[in-house]
Formats: structure tokens, C-alpha cells, sequence
């Protein structure tokens, strides 16, 4: 069998590895004498060593055999790494293919520039040592593992030119988003999409202990790894010349069976079938090329190789031992006088967009905006407030339809849902696109298409990580999802607003477009489904976020959704989270006075609201606690007849915190327009009660602010009964603004007894009929 490389091309490939080895460890323990050119003493050595180097010398191997590939097949390809921990790797590759310091202009080819490159690697004021927004070409930032895969195919849906070669750690392997993503395969339509080569390192060890996929037999492996779909090929080995000519010659099979499968599918003509993908399983030792051992144990090979091999330089052995390690590498015929990389191995590289680091792909910035119909066509027309009902999410889904109709020439938007479109009440969507879906289908199967646009899938994590790959590629997005269940991807969407945050400050990383949530099927509507279904709390969770980037919205009808909708699928850089109800519910604004109400995220409603001093503030967020505060406000007048009320309706949450915590934050001055300096105030709010009061603590009538919310109460029980558990319902409101108003304190004891009268009243009824009593279920708003 003939070499796929020739003897010269192997000598410069496996010198070009040495290279990148040699800056990956100079990034970990240098802080001078970056060339070697003294001999190494502890003034040279950084006095906190922090990086990993056990999964990054596999990484650069594999980073050198792309690049011939990219070279020599004229390749559009990004690589995610999902061993973020690889850090050095990437930068060393990105600096040596010239992408970094075109960026970076400081990080020079040469001698001082290489010194800074070490310098800077896990120093204050410098760069993470994972893969993160600064570092070129990274769309993953791989801190946290799981989901490299998904990022993946995320990019690669809708980008018919582009393989994403994707570097799934064997640590990584054993967690639960990885796992559900093998099956994305299942959603990648060979005639439109990308290619994805996953590639599964086998290093053998995690931090501290084996991986389970290293310690299977060969044919365990293989069948595992057949049944997600996919052909494996095997690359396994520790002899440097032996792996080069096998990841060579892999590669190479591995790029014709994607172009076999691609050109298959995009002759068109007859039904699509689900290819079986290529995949690489690339076994080597973890810390390859590192020390053997230190002090008597074993490191290369062993778990001992994670992170720092050699470390407590008080032991002088130890500053020999890293000396020879670097200089095993032979810097000096890797680099000229100068420190920059020699002209015969630097021409090995990609140039141009092509290197890496330098993908159009994987740097920022939307492709092209999305084409946007008019929102108001679709708007509920509300001739009086409370005068019709209507469905939010549905309105919503005709708005979406039309959406996304007009994305297709453009192919740049997708919804995302773990099975719940239909449920969620977008099943509009439909009309325009199906479900993409590559397995097979069943004469019951409604829906489904090769080319649909719809993504779905019961794993919120793939969902999530699909949408994260697409956004970071320039595209589009919108994912809907019940509201307990959002919480499955709370860590990935830390590190996506930990990436917006930093993206924000690279000036060549462009803006992406936002990722947007709509949560419905909410906790006030899963009265049917019980306890397990209810939890708010996704709206702390985005609470906490920066405030460059966090946006919340609750809009109380259809018409302020769609006005929500249309904003946050125009915005750029946000993490937009929209709470709304499917269910059939009053609407409240015609879209003109939703469309001025969603700008300024916070009114008096004054259809609902008495003219000259209020006695007190009925405010609400979020769809059911509005109408609870409106029925409240009923009850009230009804109760006391000269009782003045001021109804405040919060639709963009943050609008409550000061402006100097909140770019959405009203001023003190307008806060109190709104909420009066010295009223009690009757929140009702959506979420837990404390979120109220997180954001509104400084404002000068905080004192006065009594919320009322979600409080872990609940069951298979009626709607009302749910508001009641959790002591939101119009009885309660309306005995909390008495108790509250200084003048009524009189009354207090004759409307508690009343109040408990009602309660009995309604446990009786709901027990006995199983639905709630005709005055709330038949209620509607008078004034």
C-alpha cells in the first residue's frame, strides 16, 4: 500500500506538529526566554502555572492534517473542539497560520511577539486557557463539555459548502447532551446542509480517571457508534510517522464518502435517504509527546497528563526535566533567528479565509438580516379592552408562518422545540415548512419533511446547542418551549450570555442575531399536568445575567406579542426571554396601544385606572396575573365604592431595575410617575415574588411594594384553584390593597372574614364539580 504522504510532506507535517507542541507548552510555563536561547532558570517559568495539556498535542495533530486537507481539496471548513481545554493548541495553530496576529497585531511573528503569545496565556488582563471568543476561529468555547457536536450541526444546517470537523473528548463523550447529539444525523439533509465529521479522540482519562468509551472492547465501540448512524474509521496508534500516514490516508476516505454522499443527494430526482456519515475515532496517548513520568509515576499515557505535567519548581530536577521537554521539540529548526516560523513549513498552512482561524464561518456577524413581514397584519382587533379572546401563541404562530416564508430563499431562520410546536400553538408554521426529519416515515406521520425548517427533537439541550451553532454561524433563530422544562439548558445559556458578553468587546467579532425564547404551556396553565409542569423560574435565571444582555418580557395579550416577537427577532446580541399563554384569554390592547406599550415596557393602563390621587397601585406581569389584577380591581370598586385605583401593567421586566443597573431602566422620576413615592402597591407578578423585589429594592417606594407569585404551590387541580394555592387570585389582591390603605383599616377584619368566606366557597365547588365556580370562569372585565 502506497503512503498517502510523501516522505518530505511527512517530515514537514510532523515538524509543523512539533511547532505547535512547542508553543502549546511555552503558553503553559513560559513568561521569558520564549526561544530557549539561555537556559531555563525559575525566573522564566510563570509562578502560577494554569492550562491543560493532555488532550492538546492530539488536538494539534489533527489541526496539521485538516489544514492539508483544506489545502489540497480547496476545503470551507471550521473546527470545533469540544476539549475547550485545548486552548493552546487552537492559538498556537491560529499564530502559526498568521490569523492570530492579523487580529492581534501586538502578537507579532517573531521573537517578541511569541514572548507576549506566552505571556499572555492564563495571565491577569491575558487569555482564558480554553478556547473562548477571543480565540480566532471559534464559534465553541468548550469551558464546560457536551456540546461540541450539537455546535456542530448547528452551523453546519443551511451551509451546503461548509464541514465542520468536530473534536468529541471521550470525557466529553460520557455526558448526556453529548449523547443525545450522535442522532443529529438524523436531521442533516445532505442535498442543503453541510457536512459535520465528528471525530472522537480516545485519550483514555478524564481528570482523574478512565473514560468509559476507552475501556470498551474494540467491537463494542463500533457497534455503539454504527447505531447512532454513523461508519466509523479507526486511527489509533503512538509512533508519530505510522498515525500521520494513517489520519492521512483516513482523511482521505473519510472527504470522499461526504462528497459521494453530497453529490448523491444534490442530483435531486428521487425521496432522500438518510446517509450513513463518516466519523474518525482517533486514539492516542493522553499528554503525547510530554514528559514520561515526573518523580517515579507515570504521566504520558495516563490521567496524569490533564493538566500541568510538571509543576512545584522549588524541585530543580523538575526546571531540567522542562527544559528538555521544550527543547525535544528543536525549536531552532523550527523557527529562524528571528523567532518566526520558517518559510518551507509555513507554507503548509491555508491562506486567506481558508485558514482556520480565519473563517468567515466562525468569526461573527450576521449573514443577512432577516426579511420581515408587518406584525400589525396579524393583530387580534380589539374594539374595548376585555371585548374578545383570543389564543397568543397562535396569533403568534401565523406571524412566525409568515416569517418564515419569507426566509426561504434566504435560508436563514429555523425554530427549535423539543416536540412542542403543534403544542405551543405554532403549528401555523406548517403551511410553509415541515419538520425536518431524515429517518423513516409512517403513513400516520404528519408533517415531516427533508427540507423542512422546523426543528425538533425531546432533547431541550440539542435543541439548544443546534440554535447556539446557528446563531454563531450568522444565522436566525426561534425556540419555544414549555416553561418547566427550559431549565434543562440553564448552563448552556450561562455560557452562551458569558460569550455575548465577552463577543461584545472584540471588535472583529460582529454581532450575531439574538437568541430568543418564547416559554409558554406556563405555570399558571399546567394546573392539568401538576407540580412537576410548574416553575417560573427560568426568569431568575436570565435575570442574573449581564445586563448588556438580558431582556424579559411578559406581554398580557396576543398584540403585545407580536410586538414583542418582531422586536426580538430584529435585535442583535440579546438573550431575549418571552413568557406568553396559549390558552384562550381576554385580550386587553388593540395593536396600536400594544405596539406604544411594548416601547415604553411599562404604562398605566387608564381604561382600567381612576383619574386624581390613587389609594393604591394594582400592578401586574405577565398574562394571568393581569387578568387576576383587573378582577381584583373589579372586586375592589365593587367592595368600596370611592376607592381610587391605579392600574400598572409591566411587560419588559427590566424596565424595574434603576437605570444605572438596566439600559431598559426607567428613572427614578418615571418610576414613581408610574408606581407613586408613597402608595401601596399590589404586585401580581408571574415568576417567584422575590425577583420583584430584587429589581426594585432602590427605588424610593420599595417599602410599599407587595408582590404576590409563584410560591411552589401547586397540583392537577383548575386554573383558579392554581392561582389561589399560590395566593395570587383577585380575592387575595384585593384584601392586600385593604389591608394596605390607611383609610380602609376599619374594614380589614369584615373583608378578611370575607375572604376566607370565599376561599371555603371555592374548595367546596372545585371538589365537587371539578372546575371552577361560574363567577371566575364566566368573568370578564367592566368598568
Amino acid at each position: 500500500m502506497t503512503d498517502t504522504l510523501s516522505p518530505d510532506l511527512l517530515d514537514r507535517m510532523n515538524a509543523y506538529w512539533r511547532a505547535a507542541n512547542y508553543l502549546s507548552v511555552g503558553q503553559i510555563y513560559l513568561r521569558d526566554n520564549a526561544l530557549l536561547e539561555a537556559p531555563l532558570t525559575l525566573e522564566h517559568i510563570k509562578p502560577r502555572l494554569l492550562g491543560h495539556w493532555g488532550t492538546t498535542t492530539g488536538l494539534n495533530f489533527l489541526y496539521v492534517h485538516l489544514n492539508r486537507l483544506i489545502v489540497e481539496h480547496d476545503l470551507d471548513m471550521i473546527y470545533i473542539i469540544g476539549p475547550g481545554h485545548g486552548g493552546p493548541g487552537i492559538v498556537a495553530h491560529t499564530y502559526l497560520e498568521g490569523s492570530y496576529t492579523e487580529l492581534y497585531p501586538a502578537i507579532e511573528r517573531n521573537r517578541g511577539g511569541m514572548q507576549r503569545l506566552f505571556r499572555q496565556f492564563s495571565w491577569p488582563g491575558g487569555i482564558p486557557s480554553h478556547v473562548a471568543p477571543e480565540t480566532p476561529g471559534s464559534i465553541h468555547e468548550g469551558g464546560e463539555l457536551g456540546y461540541s457536536l450539537a455546535h456542530a450541526y448547528g452551523a453546519a444546517f443551511d451551509n451546503p459548502d461548509l464541514v465542520v470537523a468536530c473534536v468529541i473528548g471521550d470525557g466529553e463523550a460520557e455526558t448526556g447532551p453529548l449523547a443525545a447529539s450522535w442522532h443529529s444525523n438524523k436531521f442533516l439533509n445532505p442535498a442543503r446542509d453541510g457536512a459535520v465529521l465528528p471525530i472522537l479522540h480516545l485519550n483514555g482519562f478524564k481528570i482523574a480517571n478512565p473514560t468509559v468509551l476507552a475501556r470498551i472492547s474494540r467491537q463494542e465501540l463500533t457497534d455503539l457508534l454504527r447505531g447512532y448512524g454513523h461508519e466509523p474509521f479507526f486511527v489509533e496508534g503512538d509512533d508519530p510517522a505510522l498515525v500521520h500516514q494513517q489520519l492521512a490516508a483516513t482523511l482521505d476516505i473519510v472527504l470522499e464518502k461526504i462528497r459521494a454522499i453530497q453529490a448523491a443527494a444534490r442530483m435531486g430526482g428521487e425521496e432522500l435517504e438518510r446517509p450513513r456519515w463518516p466519523m474518525i475515532v482517533f486514539r492516542t496517548p493522553k499528554g503525547w509527546t510530554g514528559p514520561k513520568e515526573v518523580d517515579g509515576k507515570p504521566v504520558e499515557g495516563t490521567w496524569r497528563a490533564h493538566q500541568v505535567p510538571i509543576a512545584d519548581f522549588k524541585n530543580p530536577e523538575h526546571l531540567t526535566q522542562l527544559e528538555a521537554w521544550m527543547r525535544s521539540y528543536k525549536p531552532e529548526e523550527l523557527f529562524d533567528g528571528d523567532g518566526k516560523l520558517i518559510e518551507e513549513l509555513a507554507a503548509l498552512a491555508p491562506t486567506g479565509h481558508r485558514r482556520m482561524g480565519s473563517n468567515p464561518h466562525a468569526n461573527g456577524g450576521l449573514r443577512e438580516p432577516l426579511a420581515m413581514p408587518r406584525f400589525r397584519d396579524h393583530a387580534v382587533r380589539v374594539a374595548a379592552p376585555g371585548s374578545v379572546r383570543g389564543e397568543a401563541t397562535r396569533v403568534l404562530g401565523g406571524f412566525l408562518r409568515d416569517v418564515m416564508k419569507l426566509s426561504l430563499s434566504a435560508a436563514n431562520l429555523r425554530l427549535f422545540g423539543p416536540d412542542e410546536t403543534a403544542s405551543n400553538r405554532l403549528n401555523a408554521v406548517y403551511d410553509v415548512s415541515g419538520k425536518v426529519w431524515m429517518a423513516a416515515v409512517e403513513p400516520v406521520d404528519e408533517n415531516l419533511s427533508t427540507s423542512g425548517r422546523v426543528m425538533e427533537v425531546l432533547s431541550e439541550h440539542l435543541c439548544q446547542g443546534w440554535l447556539e451553532g446557528y446563531l454563531l454561524t450568522g444565522r436566525h433563530g426561534f425556540f419555544s418551549c414549555y416553561e418547566a422544562f427550559i431549565h434543562i439548558v440553564d448552563s448552556m445559556v450561562n455560557q452562551h450570555a458569558k460569550w455575548l458578553k465577552v463577543s461584545a468587546k472584540i471588535p472583529w467579532r460582529k454581532p450575531i442575531a439574538s437568541l430568543n425564547y418564547l416559554l409558554t404551556s406556563h405555570v399558571w396553565r399546567q394546573d392539568h399536568n401538576g407540580l412537576s409542569h410548574q416553575d417560573p423560574g427560568f426568569i431568575d435565571h436570565i435575570a442574573n445575567k449581564k445586563a448588556d444582555v438580558a431582556r424579559i418580557y411578559l406581554p398580557p395579550d396576543a398584540n403585545c406579542l407580536l410586538s414583542v416577537a418582531d422586536h426580538c427577532l430584529r435585535s442583535r446580541g440579546y438573550i431575549n426571554l418571552i413568557v406568553a399563554g396559549k390558552q384562550p384569554e381576554w385580550q386587553w390592547l388593540n395593536i396600536d396601544d400594544a405596539v406604544v406599550h411594548c416601547a415604553a415596557g411599562a404604562g398605566i393602563w387608564q381604561w382600567a385606572s381612576d383619574e386624581g390621587e390613587s389609594d393604591v397601585v394594582m400592578a401586574c406581569a405577565g398574562d394571568v396575573p393581569t387578568v387576576e389584577a383587573l378582577a381584583a380591581t373589579m372586586l375592589l370598586r365593587d367592595y368600596v365604592p370611592d376607592i381610587r385605583i391605579r392600574v400598572v401593567n409591566v411587560i419588559d421586566l427590566m424596565v424595574l431595575e434603576p437605570q444605572s443597573e438596566h439600559p431598559h431602566g426607567l428613572s427614578d422620576e418615571d418610576f414613581d410617575d408610574l408606581f407613586t413615592p408613597d402608595k401601596p402597591v399590589i404586585f401580581a407578578f408571574h415568576g417567584y415574588p422575590a425577583m420583584i423585589h430584587k429589581l426594585t429594592y432602590r427605588r424610593r417606594n420599595h417599602a410599599n411594594i407587595h408582590v404576590r407569585g409563584y410560591k411552589e404551590e401547586g397540583t392537577t387541580t383548575t386554573p383558579f384553584d392554581m392561582v389561589v394555592l399560590n395566593n395570587l387570585d383577585r380575592y387575595q389582591l384585593a384584601l392586600d390593597a385593604i389591608t394596605r390603605i390607611p383609610r380602609l383599616k376599619d374594614r380589614v377584619a369584615v373583608e378578611i372574614a370575607r375572604y376566607w368566606t370565599t376561599m371555603e366557597r371555592h374548595k367546596l365547588y372545585v371538589a365537587e364539580h371539578g372546575e371552577d365556580m361560574p363567577e371566575v370562569r364566566d368573568w370578564r372585565w367592566e368598568r
